[in-house]
């Protein structure tokens, strides 16, 4: 059995991105460890995702089908992951951050006896030990970390490693395993799911713009009559977020915003950047009136190239920017707009 592990986190059989990072990531520590990567999967009729995973380079398939695992449920996940582990006693199992990701490395931490490594964005081998690298202090300062207890759980900050090469000639034949609780023995029950109206996920997109308290403050907006003062503040934000939106859909990107505009209730809490909301590393991060307050800060500072717009010079924000706007983001923005529409011919 393969010492680097990597579990394979999907909803209905559609692997997330982060998921195949992880393999990647995975692949560059195997060879350190004399073997290949083994990933593993749970869910039900999912043939085709163990396929695409030996296709990003997974060398063997731990593949658990069963009607039981149909929906992530931490009780039935994480008891399994952990007899796996315990019996073949991998040196350590990666797994995206993404909810379902952090949830079961920490059930199956608890299972284990051993630590969770989180938010890692590097990974080296140093006598013959896994070190991971993560950030501390919301972001200000990078430690190198590791775990005296095996396996070493650990969950990789999504785009900060790189997807493998996919091979559609690479072939293999999962080993399957058995769920270890039956369905009576499983006290969660999923009954339906909702669909959160989109488009880009923010953990994987390479463009993100995102909308602080700011999006109200467009003197030129009339709320419609009849509307109570907080009614028309939420009115106000909402046609803000729509030139935000307008922006992210040009770049192909995705729409975020701070903690404040959640908390006003400008936007829903899924749109969150910051401490308390998504981590996110995107190619690009467009900050629209939001002023960059630590929390916000650790949740976007990994960002390749940070573009700052807000009328207050001394934000924190354009400290950590690569390029600032001192402006009024209700201007600026659609000029961006038609601009970004005219150069990409949208």
């Amino acid at each position: 059995m393969n010492k680097i592990w990597v579990y394979i986190d999907h909803f209905k059989g559609e692997a997330l991105g982060a998921s195949w990072e992880a393999l990647g990531a995975a692949q560059a520590l195997a060879g350190q460890f004399g073997g290949g990567v083994t990933a593993v999967i749970f869910g039900q009729g999912l043939d085709g995702l163990a396929a695409l995973a030996f296709q990003n380079g997974a060398a063997e398939v731990l593949l658990a089908d069963d009607a039981t695992l149909a929906d992530f449920r931490s009780e039935p996940f994480s008891s399994l992951l952990s007899k796996l582990a315990a019996e073949a006693a991998p040196e350590a199992i990666l797994f995206p951050t993404t909810t379902r990701g952090r949830e079961l490395a920490a059930m199956a931490a608890i299972d284990l006896n051993t630590g969770v490594l989180a938010d890692v964005t590097a990974l080296e081998v140093k006598d013959g030990a896994i070190v991971a690298t993560r950030p501390v202090y919301a972001g200000k300062l990078l430690a190198k970390v590791t775990c005296q207890a095996r396996p070493q759980l650990i969950t990789l900050r999504g785009r900060a490693f790189a997807r493998p090469a996919l091979d559609p000639a690479r072939t293999g034949i999962p080993l399957k395993v058995s769920p270890l609780l039956a369905e009576g023995d499983i006290a969660t029950k999923v009954e339906s799911y909702a669909r959160v109206e989109g488009g880009v996920s923010l953990t994987d997109a390479a463009v993100i713009v995102s909308g602080g308290r700011g999006v109200v403050n467009n003197p030129a907006l009339t709320p419609p009559a009849g509307l109570d003062e907080k009614a028309a503040e939420i009115w106000k934000a909402q046609q803000g977020f729509a030139r935000i939106k307008e922006l992210a859909d040009v770049l192909g990107g995705a729409v975020g915003a701070s903690r404040a505009a959640v908390d006003a209730d400008y936007i829903a809490y899924p749109y969150q950047v910051g401490q308390t909301g998504k981590m996110v590393a995107p190619d690009l991060y467009i900050a629209c009136g939001i002023s960059g307050a630590i929390q916000h800060q650790a949740g976007m500072r990994a960002s390749k190239l940070i573009v700052a717009i807000n009328k207050d010079p001394e934000a924190p924000i354009f400290k950590l920017a690569r390029y600032g706007v001192v402006g009024d983001l209700h201007a600026i923005v659609p000029a961006l707009t038609a601009a970004f529409k005219q150069r990409l011919g949208k």
